[in-house]
């Protein structure tokens, strides 16, 4: 049996009883389990009689052992009777123990906040339409042409836009500094990479032709040690070339896609753009929904979630990190930035993501929004696709978290399709029939590409 109280905002004491019986069975358990451990003189390890390591090493030796066995159970049937759903470890206290009177422990825990919801239907937003541009089609059309692009070398001064193969040694006061030297350097004459001054004075020389080219780097020079200073690079130069792209025509079309003409090319394009745009205006669309529809709720969120959320944050930017080679260590010390500092930046972040969490699982409750079955398995299928494995096998290695995850997963798809279905969505655009057509299907393949949320785990209970 199990009182409770308040003790603060989402914050609340249970009061536990462990009666007599059980307490003293677990007791038995307890000198069972553990008898070896003790040295009692005139008895072999672990053949002592309970009541003779009780008087040599006290009436309470084995009260420890036999709590820690029955307190997660007791603790559990505690956080259903009340229907509690914790947030965070519990602060234990046992209040009185006993051989005969059993044990009486308290555990104060934070708790989920409750979710005041404000309005979440008819909520108002404004659709903005974006249109493909021919410069859009263009920017697709060269950047297809750079991948084709090859270098001629060619015998003549160089030119504006020619890339030079060359040597250079910088020097300060004629001493040589350091990341001023370099080997068969490849520069785009005019493409503002070097220093001011140093592409300008390469036009009209020659390969094989050596020049010694003044320089004074800028005042705002990044580098301390170079800002204002003056400085000579000797360069020799190894090789001109000429980039030479292929012609804008059909031929071009037929050789980087499968269509015919390059008309049929660029219309292709536009509609992949087009589609991309539907895409943004979409996703903005629920997004501005979502950010209303928690703004206009009132919620208390206890601040051990907020700091569970840095700690999720920190963990995947860690990992992220990982991936490049790069600790998180390292970044801090190379980016000068402390720890607190970075968590406390990412404070306001962690409220909006876990706010948002709240909101929408308190919608899903309120309108009744479950994960069928059918969605589940789609889901599962999708998964099992992605690790190569049949969904059968794929579901076989699932544990009840993982399938728990999946299901809260659908259900806050599903929670926010329903909102914005419910949405008053200003502005006539393509975008609004694919959101009404993501609404109406129930979900299955709904995408919350733009929303941030955290990874969603069910409470620790310890």
């Amino acid at each position: 049996m199990a009182t409770i109280e308040k003790t603060g905002n989402n914050r609340v004491k249970l009061t536990v009883e462990i009666g007599e019986e059980a307490f003293s069975a677990s007791l038995q358990q307890a000198y069972i389990k553990t008898r070896a451990r003790y040295n009692v003189p005139g008895f072999r390890k672990g053949k002592a009689p309970r009541k003779v390591i009780e008087n040599l090493y006290g009436e309470g030796v084995f009260y420890e052992d036999a709590f820690e066995d029955l307190y997660p159970e007791a603790y559990e049937n505690a956080i259903a009777e009340h229907g509690l759903e914790p947030v965070d470890r519990p602060d234990v206290t046992i209040e009185n123990i006993g051989a005969e009177s059993g044990a009486v422990f308290s555990a104060e825990v934070y708790v989920k906040p409750e979710v005041t919801l404000g309005t979440y239907k008819g909520i108002e937003v404004v659709g903005r339409e974006y249109t493909v541009k021919d410069v859009q089609v263009d920017g697709f059309l060269e950047q297809e042409r750079e991948k084709l692009s090859r270098f001629i070398e060619v015998d003549r001064p160089i030119e504006q836009g020619d890339y030079v193969l060359l040597d250079y040694c910088g020097r300060i006061d004629d001493e040589p500094f350091e990341g001023g030297t370099a080997i068969d350097y490849k520069i785009e004459v005019g493409s503002k990479t070097f220093v001011p001054g140093f592409e300008e004075q390469l036009i009209g020389l020659v390969k094989g032709e050596e020049k010694n080219l003044e320089i004074r780097f800028p005042d705002d020079y990044h580098s301390e040690k170079l800002k204002g200073k003056d400085v000579v690079f000797a360069v020799k130069i190894n090789g001109i070339q000429k980039k030479e792209l292929p012609e804008l025509d059909d031929e071009f079309a037929k050789d980087i896609s499968e269509f015919n003409t390059l008309e049929d090319l660029r219309e292709d394009k536009r509609k992949a753009l087009e589609k991309n745009n539907e895409e943004r205006t979409r996703l903005e669309v629920e997004n501005s929904v979502v950010n209303k529809t928690v703004e206009n709720a009132s919620i208390d969120v206890p601040d051990v979630m907020i700091e569970r959320e840095v700690n999720n944050m920190l963990r995947n930017i860690s990992y992220r990190f990982s991936m490049s080679g790069l600790s998180m260590e390292d970044y801090l010390k190379y980016s000068g930035i402390d720890i607190e500092v970075l968590r406390k930046s990412y404070r306001p972040e962690a409220l909006k993501r876990v706010r948002t969490q709240l909101v929408l699982e308190a919608i899903s409750k309120a309108e009744g929004i479950e994960a069928l079955e059918e969605e589940l398995s789609e889901t599962i299928a999708e998964q099992a696709g992605h690790e190569k494995k049949t969904p059968e096998e794929f579901r076989a290695i699932l544990k009840d978290e993982d399938l728990e995850y999946f299901k809260d997963t659908i259900i806050t798809r599903k929670t926010i399709a329903f909102i914005t279905d419910n949405a008053l969505i200003i502005g006539k655009f393509k975008a609004l029939n694919r959101i009404r057509k993501y609404a109406e299907c129930g979900c299955l393949k709904y995408v919350s590409k733009g929303l941030h949320l955290r990874n969603r785990s069910r409470p620790a209970r310890a």
